[in-house]
């Protein structure tokens, strides 16, 4: 009984595969013809093509149950990754310590290439990490802070960035200075106030959100972090939702270091992201998980934390491959075109109101509403009840409402229905009083 039962457990799964592998062939023989058709058309007037997007969404598994627009907490990725992440996990299985350390590892100077071509930078500042929070705090926990040193940071953060300069604060008795945002905001003079207003002779350090999780607000991290340099200030960038969304290089931005999540907008495997040490600050940062290198400038010392799951991050190569295919030009316009698309529609709802931007230089894919007098629970609860939307309730300092995130395999119809599900609760709501 038991044999038979797990022969067909075994037989089961491995049709399962046959059928994604083919399915991935079969996709990826007709996205280099469709690639090669949309080759010289600009990226505005690919954003609106369908015929281009229903394609990308073919790469994509998605529940037929469940309308997901919340990919700013993590995306699910497309065939050609699970496909390549699968069979990694099914060749290290067979013989794990060999496979894993001998043979699949030997991918990650690979990797470590073309994650900094995307990011335009050297291969030697980069580390393979888990997610943004272990990369931002292997930099928060590894600089040289001494009691009375400050740090400039803003209460629309994210939480795991503030528990770990809060932990610091109360360990070393550093001191935290804190900004308090109103968003939107859509002049960049107005943020570079902000934190100049907040620097001191004291401040060693500034943390700049690249985009605010909460809202989508782009915040131009290049001048305040100019400013930040003239007053020998170091800058530390959160960049999780914004690596990979839209274009941009990392050294552009002026910071010292960067962290982000890989399985966000770049949809690689879950649990992947990625850290940028500015060569000339490697050295000095110590290492969350020391190597025997800890006090080198080799930006390998960041990434000795063990047994790690090696298939997820062999798999980003299938991730880079996919999103390049697409164009980061191309996606970013599309990602922008679907926030605008049912961003404009609902603000002229009665009683919705926007908590960010439709200028295209403060917000691309990620954009948060409210409804007057309504809990932002109850808006979430009735879209996923009666819609099967699957949204994400925002209450964090001053912000509150819900935030939606369409990513690439987002139709318009599902768009249409967000619509449509937030004008019927105003009509409920109308109807109640």
């Amino acid at each position: 009984m038991l044999s038979s039962r797990r022969e067909f457990m075994q037989q089961s799964i491995a049709g399962m595969l046959s059928v994604s592998m083919l399915q991935s062939s079969l996709w990826q023989q007709e996205w280099k013809e469709i690639l090669a058709k949309y080759k010289d058309r600009s990226p505005q007037a690919v954003a609106e093509d369908e015929d281009f997007w229903f394609y990308v969404q073919q790469a994509y598994i998605t529940s037929p149950h469940i309308i997901n627009l919340n990919n700013g907490g993590v995306s699910p990725h497309p065939l050609p990754v699970h496909q390549q992440h699968v069979q990694l996990l099914e060749q290290a299985n067979i013989a794990p310590a060999y496979q894993m350390w001998q043979i699949i590892d030997k991918g990650r100077e690979p990797i470590r290439q073309k994650l900094a071509q995307l990011g335009g930078c050297s291969a030697e500042e980069i580390a393979i990490t888990r997610n943004t929070t272990e990369s931002l705090d292997l930099v928060i926990m590894g600089l040289d802070l001494k009691e009375g040193d400050e740090v400039v940071l803003t209460k629309q953060d994210y939480p795991n960035m503030i528990n770990a300069w809060k932990m610091r604060e109360k360990r070393d008795k550093i001191k935290l200075n804190w900004i308090n945002l109103e968003l939107p905001i859509e002049k960049d003079e107005i943020f570079v106030d902000y934190f100049t207003n907040a620097f001191t002779p004291k401040t060693k350090v500034v943390q700049l959100t690249h985009m605010i999780n909460w809202t989508g607000q782009i915040m131009p991290v290049a001048k305040i972090a100019r400013e930040a340099k003239k007053r020998g200030i170091k800058v530390i960038v959160d960049g999780a939702h914004t690596f990979a969304q839209f274009k941009f290089s990392i050294p552009e931005l002026g910071g010292d270091y960067f962290g982000t999540s890989l399985h966000k907008w770049l949809s690689a495997p879950f649990g992947t992201g990625m850290l940028w040490v500015k060569k000339e600050n490697i050295k000095e940062l110590w290492p969350l998980f020391p190597n025997h290198e800890f006090d080198s400038d080799n930006i390998r010392k960041f990434e000795a934390m063990g047994t790690r799951n090696m298939c997820a991050e062999m798999a980003i190569e299938a991730a880079i491959d996919f999103h390049n295919g697409i164009g980061i030009e191309r996606k970013e316009a599309r990602l922008r075109y679907l926030k605008n698309y049912w961003a404009e529609r609902a603000s002229r709802i009665p009683g919705v109101k926007l908590f960010t931007s439709l200028n295209k230089n403060y917000s691309c894919a990620l954009a948060l509403f409210s409804i007057e007098n309504a809990k932002p629970e109850d808006i979430q609860q009735h879209l996923f009840s009666k819609y099967r939307i699957y949204t994400v309730t925002i209450e964090w300092e001053n912000i509150k409402g819900i935030r939606v995130t369409p990513h690439v395999y987002t139709k318009l119809s599902e768009l249409d229905l967000l619509v449509m599900g937030i004008q019927d609760f105003v009509n409920t709501q109308v109807a109640k009083k």
